[in-house]
């Protein structure tokens, strides 16, 4: 399953909104510094989604704020 993803870093919580079925927006504590923003958002993707985190994976937008990312079920 693909979803598109709205990131945003260095929020006071960690966060899931589900727009619709293939959007979410997803705020992390984690600042978006070497990666540890991505690690904190696919790890919040693991459990919301009920899988492993290595069955989440970030497909395009590892630099950016939108992301697509590819959940293994």
């Amino acid at each position: 399953m693909l979803i598109n993803l709205k990131a945003k870093p260095g929020a006071k919580e960690n966060k899931i909104e589900k727009l619709d079925d293939e959007h979410f927006a997803v705020s992390v504590k984690e600042p978006p510094v070497q990666g540890r923003a991505n690690a904190a958002i696919i790890k919040l993707l693991a459990g919301y989604f009920g899988v492993m985190p290595s069955d989440v994976a970030i497909v395009s937008g590892h630099i950016s704020r939108n992301k697509i990312i590819r959940i293994n079920r």
